[in-house]
């Protein structure tokens, strides 16, 4: 793909959105986790069609939920757990239990939480983590106010996020209120990040992150204290981001 790295910041500059997701499925088929941690969305939907084409994923490979809706009924098709079966495990041939995520149809989801936690360490923690970043720059669902210490939780989705989900709904009204999400120091302890971006909607939570203070208001901004973080993203997502180095580049 028609990308560059920066400089100063290991961010990789693309000119359009399939080549951010060829250049993802790229890292991701280097690195070869031993347990991927995968998030959804159109941007990822992309990245899995390239990992699929290209044969990216092991099958020895762990591959665990960064969150999961809560209180849709068994077998509904926006599960993230049956997104990511559709999308990799299925085409990838992989065994249903190389897919870890939260027992969402626990009686105590809090519970739940603090299982699927111990049991991302019993796995021996992820090594690749895929994130996307929402319009309030929120992180797996770890909204605006959520703490940088957060471990994994259930947490009540922001109108805004649940707006932005309808796509994949009937309506907005049936989008889930609530969901179990990696917290933001759940997600700092993989050994990599690798965060994707594409398109105008995301300009502005990409440019707080990359160019402003670590603040709670600004979850994804937590990520650029870990020390192997990638962001890959077109130039329509960077489009208001102000750093020198990028500036430099355009």
């Amino acid at each position: 793909p028609r990308c560059a790295w920066t400089a100063d910041v290991r961010l990789l500059v693309c000119d359009r959105p399939d080549e951010v997701a060829v250049a993802a499925a790229a890292i991701i088929a280097a690195a070869a986790p031993a347990v991927l941690g995968v998030a959804t969305g159109s941007t990822t939907e992309a990245i899995h069609r390239e990992l699929v084409e290209r044969r990216g994923v092991g099958t020895d490979t762990v591959l665990a939920l960064l969150d999961e809706y809560l209180d849709l009924p068994v077998g509904h098709p926006q599960r993230y757990r049956a997104v990511v079966e559709r999308q990799l495990v299925r085409p990838l041939g992989l065994r249903t239990d190389r897919l870890i995520g939260p027992d969402v149809d626990a009686l105590d989801p809090h519970r739940a939480a603090i299982s699927y936690e111990a049991e991302l360490v019993r796995r021996g923690g992820v090594d690749l983590q895929v994130l996307g970043i929402g319009r309030n720059a929120h992180i797996g669902f770890n909204e605006p106010g959520s703490p940088f210490e957060s471990r994994t939780r259930v947490v009540a989705l922001a109108a805004t996020t649940r707006s932005d989900n309808a796509r994949f709904f009937a309506n907005a009204e049936s989008v889930p209120q609530r969901v179990i999400t990696q917290g933001i120091a759940t997600v700092l302890e993989a050994r990599s990040l690798l965060l994707v971006a594409t398109g105008p909607a995301k300009a502005p939570a990409l440019a707080a992150m990359l160019d402003g203070s670590p603040t709670v208001d600004v979850p994804a901004s937590a990520l650029c204290a870990h020390p192997d973080l990638t962001v890959v993203a077109d130039r329509a997502a960077l489009a208001a981001v102000q750093s020198r180095t990028l500036m430099e580049m355009t």
